[in-house]
Order: structure tokens, then sequence, then C-alpha cells
């Protein structure tokens, strides 16, 4: 069954016992999301990580092990020598 087909019998029951129709599928999708990020973030402060920029940081470390020559370009970046 569709997850439409659920929707329906669930309007349907509903309507038989008095009680208010359920939330349409999807409607609530982006709040759950938002919660969910919340919720990830929060635990990361809690467990002593930081809470944003962990995937940009892992790639930046990934890209500079695939990568030496960038390694050295950010190290005089860092001391204040611009090339």
């Amino acid at each position: 069954m569709s997850t439409t087909a659920y929707y329906m019998l669930d309007v349907y029951r509903a309507a038989q016992h008095g009680d208010p129709a359920p939330p349409m599928p999807g409607r609530h999708d982006w709040q759950t999301l938002r919660a969910l990020r919340d919720d990830r973030r929060f635990a990361a402060v809690v467990a002593g990580r930081p809470a944003r920029g962990r995937l940009r940081a892992a790639l930046a470390g990934a890209l500079l092990a695939v990568r030496p020559e960038r390694r050295r370009r950010v190290r005089l970046q860092q001391a204040g020598c611009h090339r």
C-alpha cells in the first residue's frame, strides 16, 4: 500500500470515530529535519566537539592528506606569508 493509501485509510478511520484528520504525509518533514539537526548539534556541544563545521574540517583534512603541496601553502598563509 502506498503512503497516500495509508493516509486516506487514516482519514476515513478518523472520520468514523469523530477524531480530527491526521496531517498529510510529508507535511512536517522540514521541521523534523531541523529538530534532528538541532539535536545533533546539542549532542556535539555536550560531548565537547564543535557544533558546526565538522564536515568541512574533515574534508579539508582529507584534502591536505591527499595534496601535500596544499599543506605547505596553508602553513605559509597561517604564518602570514603570502605567495
